[in-house]
């Protein structure tokens, strides 16, 4: 279960023309000056989408043909294989731009415009590592070497990152309570209201750490910050913590699925309460609460301990098993607004031992606000990679959720409200205790 709750690059089929290792010479003439990655994240993770290079002298003009790129991957311990380590990045385009990438008419830059594709582990600035019997996605060293071949000229140091999605958040949270410690990343939304609601979301099991931007990046959670999400809230805080291991984790190190207590409930709420109080302007009559597999079993933890806690709760993938619930609690959160996300071919998180009988026991018990989008699949949303011909695993059912696309229940028929077909984010910003 380790392995396969994560983010993408280690198990996807290669492209073989990635697999040609190019000769890096590694004692070329490099120019002082440092290039900047501009990252973007994607319903596979993050990747770097383009690269802005320092001019000499002010250009009107670049020409994709005048440059190469050649990355490599490594991180401290961890064994990579060729194809993922080392290889080409192919230009799309170029045009002349500003320190930041913009474009310009004339200027000092270069921007470089990658091709990603999320077949391809050489995009990525993350990886999944797996050491010591346990597992979680980190940051790696990421290094390219763009070379001008009309000059020779050659950039292979970093000077400075852009992660625009990313970099809305605040990620110095820490809270310590019951002896635990939780780092977390929030957002304070730009609006004018008096009260905005609080969106809380809660990462799946390879996003434990101490660095909660693994907690935004690898499954694209920095969606709830973009202006299309925030626009249906009239501007929502975000809070997003972070177990150090996993969020499934009992007193013995091992998953529990509810047949026994996690070590981090209690002061995962402890973080929401003591935030909410500390950021007076949030309205406490609306805090939602959601997240994916690992994530979707604390969520559903957390509104059985505190039913009268949340206005709302939205889960894709869940992994606390409906066998561990009891018809006790199935009472005391049938009238929670709940959303469940899930895909029928998650091997996972079974659907036949999860969320299908408990959605199935909150209706019998006459819940008037469940809802359940099930899919067949997980596709590319996009359509530029295959669309619905394009399967992700069926793990990652959280995709629907970050990309506001779930919008029907589970007997395929719209969700509505005030007669309106709505989607998941549109719903959730309608609920309120």
């Amino acid at each position: 279960m380790k392995r396969s709750i994560l983010i993408l690059f280690t198990f996807l089929v290669i492209n073989p023309l990635l697999a040609i290792e190019p000769e890096i010479n590694s004692t070329s003439n490099y120019d002082e000056d440092g290039y900047t990655l501009i990252l973007e994240g994607y319903d596979w993770g993050p990747a770097v989408k383009s690269v802005v290079v320092p001019m000499t002298d002010a250009v009107s003009e670049a020409a994709v043909k005048d440059y190469n790129i050649l990355v490599e991957r490594n991180a401290d311990g961890v064994k990579m294989s060729p194809e993922e380590a080392k290889g080409k990045r192919e230009i799309l385009f170029t045009y002349v731009s500003d320190a930041k990438g913009n474009r310009i008419p004339e200027g000092n830059y270069v921007t470089l415009v990658l091709l990603v594709h999320p077949n391809n582990p050489l995009d990525s600035p993350i990886k999944y590592v797996y050491k010591d019997g346990k597992g979680s996605n980190q940051w790696i060293d990421y290094k390219l070497i763009i070379t001008q071949s009309s000059t020779g000229k050659t950039w292979n140091k970093e000077a400075s990152r852009i992660y625009e999605d990313l970099d809305r958040f605040d990620l110095k949270g820490k809270y310590s309570s019951n002896g635990i410690s939780l780092t977390y990343a929030s957002y304070e939304p730009k609006t004018t209201s008096s009260k905005s609601p609080l969106i809380i979301w809660l990462h799946g099991g390879g996003e434990g750490g101490t660095d909660p931007s693994i907690a935004l990046v690898a499954n694209k959670a920095t969606n709830y910050a973009t202006n299309e999400i925030q626009s249906f809230f009239d501007g929502a805080y975000i809070l997003v913590p972070q177990a150090p291991t996993f969020w499934m984790q009992d007193a013995n190190g091992v998953h529990t699925r509810g047949d026994n207590n996690d070590i981090y409930n209690k002061t995962l709420f402890d973080l929401i309460d003591n935030f909410v109080k500390d950021n007076p302007k949030i309205d406490t009559q609306r805090v939602y609460i959601g997240g994916c597999s690992n994530g979707g079993y604390m969520s559903l933890k957390l509104l059985l301990e505190h039913p009268n806690y949340f206005a709302a709760g939205y889960i894709s993938a869940l992994a606390y098993s409906n066998s561990n619930i009891t018809d006790k609690q199935i009472e005391s959160i049938k009238n929670i607004p709940i959303w469940f996300i899930h895909s029928k071919d998650d091997t996972t998180t079974v659907p036949e031992e999860t969320v299908v009988p408990l959605y199935n026991r909150l209706i019998a018990a006459k819940a008037l606000n469940v809802h359940f989008s099930y899919y067949d699949h997980v596709i590319d949303l996009t359509g530029f990679f295959g669309g619905e011909n394009y399967y992700f695993p069926g793990h990652w059912s959280w995709i629907y959720s970050h990309d506001n696309n779930a919008n029907f229940d589970f007997d395929n028929k719209p969700v509505l409200l005030k007669g309106e077909n709505v989607t998941i984010m549109e719903w959730l910003a309608a609920q309120e205790k």
